[in-house]
């Protein structure tokens, strides 16, 4: 029989730990491993076992490549393997460290558990009080002394964000601070998470009730992710854009910043008239904008490539399809309470093409100004 674990993650530190002790209290034989990487500029990883008696074990592991997060998966699986060993241990709980996202994590032990480990939860500590907070906040994880390791150039926001998405269940934490808009804000955000309390032993099924490492990773992918639909609800907003004409480079690189603070989160993704055949990822919070390839749009590979692509990807493109431009689209999302529909359908359909310009055709459109090679890298 293989050892469950479950991870728990969240910049949210004290939500976080007030999760991980519940399950601890309500699960016997439950264990928690968790590695600080707050010594990661010293070099080290400070690794800790406890149970619902006290420390068990600590422990400190080097860094690998001068990355924290390495050391910790270097580390991890074999704790892990060492516990399910031990044949006492009814559930490991990885309490992921502040910045620690758990997608590396969960695809580590799932991989490389050598059918002693299974994942069976993915859960992310929420105190919706400070949903907003952390979202709109742009500081480098550095600056917040959080990064993981000294080239760490992510910011709290994206950290955040895709920390709450990636986890099919979000741990909320009862906050007097919290109001109607917050909670809104998080249902929006993450529709189709499952959202448990502390209270009950609704958390310590949640803990054991199994996780699709493969699922999730589909659900993030720009091609295939599950975005949120339109809502509207105590002030709090998402507008989905979904059109089949491709933007000018150039009008939609000069809307950027005004795209990018329209909303405290927003995502998806687009197509660019000099870039036909690219699928291009939108990922913004905390006011900065990531713009990412994310391959060919399937339209534009022939049909003996299909076979090599995953079938939810090939799913997805079905559902999606365009009798002239196949699964090319845009398809963006953005939450945020105050949000300004109006204005943002106004300034998006701006950025598309004109009726003369689609009329000219892709090889006009491939000589349109790259006004996006320098986010590209090209």
């Amino acid at each position: 029989m293989r050892l469950p674990v479950a991870l728990v993650c969240g910049l949210h530190s004290e939500a976080r730990k007030a999760v991980v002790e519940r399950l601890l209290a309500t699960v016997p034989g439950s264990v928690v491993l968790h590695h600080d990487l707050s010594t990661a500029v010293q070099g080290t990883v400070v690794r800790t076992v406890r149970d619902a008696l006290g420390v068990q074990s600590t422990g400190e592991t080097p860094l690998v490549n001068d990355c924290a997060c390495c050391a910790l998966r270097e580390d991890l699986v074999p704790e892990l393997e060492r516990l399910a060993d031990g044949g006492t241990t009814r559930l490991a709980i990885v309490e992921l460290w502040d910045s620690v996202e758990p997608k590396a994590m969960a695809e580590v032990v799932a991989a490389h558990g050598g059918g002693r480990l299974a994942v069976t939860a993915v859960m992310t500590a929420v105190d919706p009080a400070l949903l907003l907070p952390c979202l709109g906040n742009g500081d480098d994880l550095l600056d917040a002394g959080l990064a993981a390791a000294a080239g760490d150039q992510r910011t709290i926001a994206d950290t955040w964000a895709r920390q709450l998405e990636y986890a099919p269940v979000l741990a909320v934490v009862d906050s007097e601070e919290a109001d109607d808009e917050d909670r809104a804000l998080l249902a929006q955000l993450h529709p189709t998470a499952r959202q448990v309390t502390l209270s009950g032993l609704e958390l310590a099924r949640a803990a054991l009730a199994g996780f699709d490492v493969e699922a999730a990773a589909a659900a993030q992918h720009p091609a295939c992710a599950l975005l949120p639909q339109d809502a509207d609800d105590c002030g709090v907003a998402t507008y989905v854009w979904h059109r089949r004409r491709p933007f000018h480079p150039e009008r939609l690189y000069q809307a950027l910043e005004d795209l990018t603070c329209a909303a405290a989160r927003s995502r998806g993704r687009f197509w660019l008239a000099d870039r036909p055949d690219t699928l291009l990822a939108w990922d913004a919070a905390g006011g900065a904008l990531c713009v990412e390839s994310a391959g060919p749009w399937l339209a534009s590979l022939p049909d003996a490539a299909w076979e090599m692509v995953p079938p939810v990807r090939r799913a997805a493109a079905a559902l999606d399809w365009h009798p002239e431009h196949g699964d090319c689209c845009q398809h963006l999302v953005f939450t945020s309470p105050g949000l300004d529909r109006d204005g943002l359908e106004q300034l998006l359909e701006s950025c598309l093409l004109t009726d003369a310009e689609y009329a000219a055709g892709r090889e006009a459109w491939k000589r349109l100004p790259p006004a996006f090679d320098s986010l590209l890298e090209v």
